[in-house]
């Protein structure tokens, strides 16, 4: 009987190759057919005096588009090799846990301005991710956010965004 430990890649194949390979194929085909769209609509035809503005652009279009197609159809019909793992569950959750809050603090930062957004951030950082009390996490993410204040907002007379939902720092006048 063994008793090894397992490894991280031992917890199940969150997304495979053919799965991101097929993401991929389509995004660029969109990319692609945006391209061609734009430039058939600025003229990509030849004209008296030679090609119009959109001429190869919109080639360039159609041939990321046929390239995108045929990756698409050799991930979908699996001639792109094994079906590997892309990412497995363990990793991506690692990485889900700072993509997710980085997501909602850029969103705050338009909502309720760079400082209130990333005191509440490194916060949420440390008491989650780093283990600390919520006392420290607070202490720590508020004194970061009233050093950057002073330092753009005092010193350096820079101002910096202060949120579109309300300026919860408007009572300071800045």
């Amino acid at each position: 009987m063994s008793t090894q430990a397992p490894t991280p890649g031992d917890d199940g194949q969150a997304v495979s190759m053919h799965t991101m390979e097929s993401v991929v194929a389509a995004q660029l085909f969109a990319i692609g057919a945006s391209v061609a769209y734009s430039s058939w609509n600025i003229g990509a035809r030849w004209a008296d005096d030679g090609p119009q503005a959109g001429y190869f652009p919109f080639y360039i279009g159609v041939i990321i588009c046929a390239c995108s197609l045929v990756i698409l159809l050799q991930a979908v019909t699996g001639r792109l090799g094994e079906n590997k793992s892309f990412v497995d569950r363990g990793p991506l959750r690692q990485v889900m846990s700072v993509l997710m809050p980085a997501t909602f603090y850029v969103l705050g930062i338009q909502l309720i301005g760079i400082y209130v957004a990333s005191a509440i951030y490194i916060t949420v950082f440390m008491v989650w991710l780093g283990r600390y009390s919520w006392l420290r996490g607070l202490v720590l993410g508020v004194a970061v956010s009233v050093v950057a204040f002073v330092m753009f907002e005092v010193w350096f007379q820079v101002p910096l965004f202060k949120g579109s939902l309300f300026n919860p720092l408007g009572f300071l006048g800045y």
